[in-house]
């Protein structure tokens, strides 16, 4: 297995090999790994005529379109990151990000023109808006393409992206170009290689969505980008352009499985289809074999390890076999990924089958939070371990079976939403006299957000008046989708709110607690 160069060398070689290859496939335009390369240089040195130096971070607020990889390769020439933008998050935000990020330049899609004003209002420091289209066409045009010559370290941060935080404001977890490197080695595991056509549809905020799109590239393969998920989409993109690979949510596969006639398509090119955020059903996992009829592999990471640390390969899917159980674990670490689950009150590593808190440590740790120390020691200790928060085991075979979430996240869809953060909006209703918000089981997303809610004596406030009050105060994945309202919620002697028994009556059902 070779080692993956850094992002700005390992372009360079991909571009001397591979020059007239078709790297990404946009929505208006396709970029050769030739093109990317030099655009890639005429983005390093616009963003050095805008004193952009090393340790920067330049933010992005679009969909997936080729912009992104070549804001991503000019930053890393010349020592800098691109900060992507959750454009689920409201426009405020989006600015408090852009501030916490210290970004002097944002490159900002059409489609997010309305956010520009409550952005700025956050971010006073940020001196340059580049609107793709015209206006980043000039920008880059009017550059040099030739390289900065920069040499590249792998300590190098190249991409920082924003997970949601317990306070309000997200942190910005740091990868380097190691992390990256320990990432796209997984690529020979996942049959990706330079004939490899990739489809691309997760957000590129998120580590399922730039970090699978860097896999392929770094194999020399082809991404096809998709702005916007739309299952009947989806389908005519993986006939039509020939996908070899793909990663999807399982609330994706079920909707495209549910899309008239789409066992009827051809998808003869399929080599694989990963999928992870959420456990698969098994009803699930039937339909889409039926459907797709190509080998599914379950992965599982955070933001934090560059994305997937563990798999669950294509023949440890056994629905109705002897091993039909493990579709519940979320498979085995890589053999460069240790693993262990530790038992939070005395920190002694955990047998097979005991539960604990699941510890991991590999070359795919980041090294940290954005300017936040205290948060960076807490989750990583001395010795290289990431404390995941995520509660779980692992069994005399090493498959990881997660079964709770120490910190209460709640994960709908592929989003993280932290309740603390809901609840603190939700409080602020003259009528909500108390709340909590717990994440229950959906078909769909895996799990949902609702919000249980005491009232002020004599209140008459209805769910969908509370849901609606919600709108423009939280992002819309944050947003409770149903609202209970109790008497008093529980609470031990000291007054911590017991969410383990609020969960409990919706998860004594379920096998798995965590996505």
């Amino acid at each position: 297995m070779r080692q993956v160069p850094p992002l700005s060398r390992m372009f360079t070689e991909l571009a001397a090999g591979r020059r007239d290859h078709p790297a990404l496939v946009g929505a208006t335009r396709t970029v050769t790994y030739g093109q990317l390369d030099e655009r890639g240089n005429r983005v390093a040195n616009a963003l050095l005529g805008l004193g952009v130096g090393e340790n920067e971070r330049i933010a992005y607020l679009d969909l997936n379109h080729p912009e992104f990889f070549e804001v991503m390769l000019g930053a890393a020439r010349i020592g800098a990151a691109i900060a992507p933008l959750n454009y689920r998050l409201t426009p405020t935000e989006m600015g408090r990000i852009v501030h916490d990020a210290r970004s002097t330049v944002l490159v900002v899609g059409p489609a997010f023109e309305a956010a520009l004003p409550a952005i700025r209002a956050e971010a006073p420091g940020l001196t340059r808006v580049v609107r793709t289209g015209a206006d980043f066409e000039q920008w880059v045009a009017a550059a040099s393409d030739v390289d900065p010559g920069r040499e590249a370290s792998y300590d190098d941060v190249v991409l920082q992206l924003y997970t949601s935080g317990t306070t309000g404001l997200p942190k910005g977890v740091q990868l380097t170009n190691g992390n990256c490197s320990g990432l796209m080695d997984v690529a020979d595991a996942w049959d990706v290689d330079e004939t490899s056509v990739s489809l691309v549809a997760m957000p590129l905020f998120h580590i399922g969505g730039s970090g699978w799109a860097n896999v392929a590239l770094a194999r020399g393969g082809t991404d096809v980008l998709v702005p916007v998920i739309d299952p009947a989409a989806l389908i005519d993109t993986i006939e039509k352009a020939g996908i070899t690979n793909a990663f999807l949510v399982p609330a994706v596969l079920q909707m495209m499985c549910a899309v008239s006639g789409a066992e009827d398509r051809d998808y003869s090119s399929l080599r694989s289809i990963a999928y992870g955020a959420s456990p698969i059903t098994t009803a699930a996992l039937r339909r889409s074999l039926e459907v797709f009829g190509a080998p599914l592999f379950q992965v599982y990471g955070l933001t934090e390890t560059t994305g997937a640390i563990t798999e669950l390969s294509s023949t440890d899917h056994d629905p109705g076999g002897p091993r039909q159980h493990l579709l519940r674990s979320a498979g085995r670490p890589y053999p460069w990924v240790e693993m262990k689950a530790v038992d939070p009150v005395t920190g002694l590593d955990c047998g097979p089958g005991e539960v604990g808190e699941i510890w991991t440590r590999s070359r795919q740790n980041s090294p940290g939070y954005w300017d936040k120390p205290a948060e960076t020691a807490a989750a990583f200790d001395a010795d290289g371990w990431l404390h995941t928060g995520d509660a779980g085991y692992l069994d005399d075979e090493g498959f990881v079976f997660l079964t709770d979430r120490i910190k209460d996240m709640i994960v709908s869809g592929a989003e993280n939403v932290y309740p603390i953060e809901v609840e603190s909006a939700l409080s602020e209703h003259p009528d909500v006299a108390d709340v909590a918000v717990i994440g229950v089981p959906d078909p769909r997303w895996g799990e949902t957000v609702k919000a249980v809610v005491v009232r002020r004596p004599g209140s008459t406030l209805t769910a969908e008046e509370l849901i609606a009050w919600a709108r423009d105060r939280i992002a819309g994945f944050k947003r409770p989708r149903s609202v209970d309202f109790v008497e008093e919620l529980p609470r031990n002697p000291s007054g911590k709110l017991l969410k383990r028994v609020l969960r409990e009556p919706y998860w004594a059902d379920e096998g798995r607690r965590i996505g």
